[in-house]
């Protein structure tokens, strides 16, 4: 019998196998460029599922975000402010992500393996614990494990498809 723990890890695993076939052997101009004008790069889009995924898993597991612990918003030296997930940026602060393919891997993997670290010690009854009060209804961890999930399967599907506009052009 699966269970909820190792089914989360396989759901969450399936993000990884997309992020990486999307960014691994791009140049940061391949990154960076977009389909149309007003469009997502593949490194906004990468970086930014990193980081809802890196905010709200710390969030629910009450650790710090890999961002932050391991120095990655040093790193990757953006000029946003250190705290953003960037909901609702416009198309020329999309463009202020520029990190190479190695660096904007090494923060995606190392927050993956963050999240699997918590996942790996859930059991069943810790879904239903509430994790966000300020919705009616109140947000539980598997609400919120399952909106992290289909918001980054969404984001890495849309770089992968940006990549395939991008290698055909």
């Amino acid at each position: 019998m699966t269970t909820t723990s190792e089914l989360l890890l396989e759901a969450y695993g399936r993000i990884d196998e997309v992020v990486h076939q999307s960014v691994e052997g791009l140049d940061e101009a391949t990154l960076t460029a977009r389909p149309a004008p007003g469009a997502n790069t593949i490194a906004w889009l990468v970086w930014h599922l990193a980081r809802v995924q890196d905010d709200h898993v710390a969030g629910v597991a009450g650790t710090e975000q890999v961002w932050e612990r391991d120095g990655w918003v040093d790193r990757c030296d953006l000029s946003v402010p250190r705290d953003t997930i960037w909901y609702g940026f416009d198309e020329a602060q999309v463009g202020e992500v520029r990190i190479p393919a190695e660096l904007l891997l090494g923060y995606f993997d190392a927050v993956s393996a963050a999240t699997r670290e918590y996942l790996a010690g859930l059991v069943d009854g810790d879904l239903d614990r509430v994790v966000d009060d300020s919705y009616d209804p109140p947000v539980t961890l598997a609400a919120r494990l399952v909106s992290v999930l289909s918001d980054d399967l969404q984001h890495a599907g849309q770089a992968a498809y940006v990549r395939g506009i991008l290698m055909r052009g």
